[in-house]
């Protein structure tokens, strides 16, 4: 199937690199385009795209913003936010509004459309830029939230330890399922566990636990 692109940055030549970039993949259909976070709210009503590459910083309305206002309404749009940025406070802001996937503009072409795929298909992503950030954000714990990761991992199977540290290491659904020799669709069978007995919503939480507990 078609995945229907939305491309949303204040930067003209971003843009224009992004349509060259995708445009000449079969699999994949810029839909619409917009400079700014207001723009693209009324851009992504009218064209239904399946994804959106957003930027961050732009005028008007920004991309955090505007992902949550996406959010809040329940659109089906699934959002990469898509930026010069890595700090592991823009990552968690741009997650907890909603985003499903975060990367860096300079991800190589085949990674980003490879991206655009797996955000399409239900798969949160991040840059493995992002989260090397994010393990030197929890890197140097406190006891207590230590304490807390161990009591919370105690809940689950071995397996689905297993599925949690490489959850950890940033590795995606395909490649679990290879390293363990699991079939895909168990793997996000035993991802779905691992969100509802650690409390979570999405794997970069996974992570900060497996992290916090000093398994990874």
């Amino acid at each position: 199937m078609t995945t229907r692109v939305a491309i949303v940055d204040d930067d003209a030549l971003v843009r224009a690199g992004l349509r060259m970039i995708l445009g000449g993949d079969p699999t994949i259909e810029i839909v619409g385009e917009a400079s700014d976070g207001r723009e693209a709210l009324t851009m992504i009503t009218a064209a239904s795209p399946h994804v959106v590459l957003m930027d961050i910083r732009m005028p008007v309305l920004d991309g955090l913003e505007a992902t949550a206002e996406l959010t809040r309404r329940g659109d089906r749009a699934r959002v990469i936010v898509l930026t010069t940025f890595d700090t592991d406070e823009l990552v968690l802001t741009a997650l907890r509004r909603g985003a499903a996937g975060f990367l860096l503009k300079d991800t190589p072409p085949a990674d980003l459309v490879s991206a655009i795929q797996r955000v399409a298909a239900g798969e949160p992503i991040l840059s493995p830029s992002v989260t090397s950030q994010l393990i030197a954000a929890v890197s140097g714990g406190s006891d207590a939230r230590r304490t807390r990761a161990v009591a919370l991992l105690e809940r689950l199977t071995e397996r689905e330890r297993e599925v949690a540290i490489t959850v950890a290491r940033g590795l995606s659904t395909a490649e679990i399922a290879a390293e363990l020799f699991m079939g895909v669709a168990t793997v996000k069978t035993h991802v779905g566990s691992l969100f509802t007995k650690l409390e979570v919503a999405n794997r970069v939480h996974v992570a900060r636990i497996v992290l916090d507990a000093g398994l990874a």
